[in-house]
């Protein structure tokens, strides 16, 4: 339970929820493209109070009061803010990212379906974050409290990472191309309970494999070479009697619903917000704007507290079948949204409909690169007229905002312009070989036209 907000923090609550107030309007706002210097003057607003609260607190001292949660909310709004302008090497960039990291990390430490493979991707990330925030530091770019609250939350995240990578340095070697098989099995179940109609055919031969597994045991232990009995049998027992149980539940419900009465209007909420994340992996360079993602995260935090000791239940207190398939499609929204946070480019929103268009043009030009001609100068004047309608736009080589400054991602932007200029250039030589080729080739017959006539 929170605890109640000191009168001397008081007047900074008020602020931060005005400030709140703001950044959700100016998150609904689809009139006009986000400003960088509305977000940056937001952003200057949060570090003013967040001065205020550290000159109040003690630095030894965790606190968790209404403050602490609408400033993450704040600090959650401005890092998507901060995507969609296209500072995504910014140390406020950074916040929803940890985030994201650490709801997946908790759910992979809470199920123990994880190998090597899954944990790599997110030291890698963990480690690239971790420049932004060291270079920031160094340079005084970003207030020394922010830096210091986003790297701590970073270490959680690697302490985590570390944990579960330590968790499998327990399994024997013996035992590991079991354990990742039965990894993939046990994702493949998941998978088959998220998903409608009948299953025989893809589960039967899931419960072969698992059953062949099964039969490899003596005396139920998982044998090494010599007939040595390898250390942390438990990991891999627990996962295959897991796995059983799935298989058992997907075929106990093949001929119904897969979740529980109780529990299917949050299954129908979870497997909307699936579809709607997945279309927008699919369209997201033209549709996204990384604010939207804001309420999809509200919602799977919403769902995701109904948990009672990691489990739904319902009006009664019992567990409903279909605990796989909900948990399966929360961990899947929310790999999802990481995802999607992940491959944000650093390209404002002001700057993605000229971005787009050259890759468009660029895909294009590539695939007439690729098959080749016969083709002549008509062919290409729909992508030299739309690179010279996009080369009127700039202004002293730059693209300018609506607002007169210069928006983020200039430097992706010109060089996806000049990769197109070349493309078009190689094509005109090509198409020029090809007309040397056809008048050497008109050449020969005239010469042989005329060696006829003189015969």
């Amino acid at each position: 339970m929170a605890a109640s907000v000191p009168q001397e923090e008081l007047p900074i609550l008020e602020t931060v929820i005005n400030i709140r107030n703001r950044l959700t309007v100016l998150k609904k706002d689809r009139g006009e493209f986000i400003k960088a210097q509305d977000v940056n003057s937001l952003y200057q607003a949060v570090v003013k109070q967040v001065t205020k609260l550290n000159d109040v607190r003690d630095d030894n001292t965790t606190y968790n009061n209404r403050l602490d949660t609408t400033l993450a909310d704040v600090f959650s709004l401005l890092s998507l803010f901060y995507l969609t302008i296209g500072k995504t090497k910014d140390t406020p960039a950074t916040y929803c990212q940890i985030a994201s990291m650490r709801q997946i990390l908790n759910h992979m430490n809470e199920s123990t379906v994880y190998n090597e493979t899954d944990l790599a991707p997110f030291h890698k990330r963990l480690n690239e974050l971790r420049q932004i925030l060291q270079q920031d530091s160094e340079s005084g770019k970003h207030p020394k409290a922010l830096v210091k609250l986003l790297m701590r939350q970073l270490n959680e995240c690697d302490a985590i990472v570390t944990q579960l990578q330590d968790s499998l340095s327990i399994l024997s070697p013996e035992l590991v191309p079991v354990h990742q098989r039965l990894v993939t099995i046990r994702r493949q179940l998941v998978a088959l309970a998220a998903k409608e109609g009948s299953h025989k055919a893809e589960l039967k031969p899931l419960q072969e494999e698992l059953r062949k597994i099964d039969s490899a045991r003596v005396d139920g232990k998982f044998l090494g070479p010599g007939g040595i009995v390898p250390a942390s049998q438990a990991i891999c027992i627990s996962l295959l009697e897991e796995s059983f149980e799935i298989a058992q539940e997907i075929k106990a419900h093949e001929d119904s619903k897969n979740v529980g009465s109780s529990l299917k209007p949050i299954y129908d909420r979870l497997s909307d917000i699936r579809a709607e994340l997945e279309s927008l992996v699919l369209t997201h360079r033209w549709t996204l704007r990384e604010t939207d993602l804001w309420n999809y995260s509200l919602s799977l935090q919403e769902i995701d507290k109904m948990r009672v000791d990691g489990k739904f239940i319902d009006s009664e207190g019992n567990r409903p079948p279909g605990q796989y398939v909900l948990l399966y499609l929360l961990r899947r929204c929310y790999g999802l949204i990481y995802r999607l946070l992940s491959s944000s480019e650093p390209v404002s929103e002001e700057l993605m409909p000229i971005a787009n268009k050259l890759s468009t043009v660029k895909k294009c030009l590539n695939e007439v690169l690729k098959y080749g001609g016969p083709f002549n100068a008509r062919d290409l004047y729909p992508y030299q007229l739309a690179l010279f309608q996009i080369d009127s736009l700039r202004k002293d080589g730059r693209f300018i905002g609506l607002d007169g400054t210069v928006p983020e991602g200039q430097g992706i932007v010109m060089a996806h312009l000049n990769e197109c200029h070349e493309l078009v250039e190689m094509l005109k030589e090509s198409m020029d070989e090809e007309e040397t080729e056809e008048e050497d080739y008109e050449d020969e017959d005239d010469a042989s036209d005329l060696d006829d006539g003189d015969d």
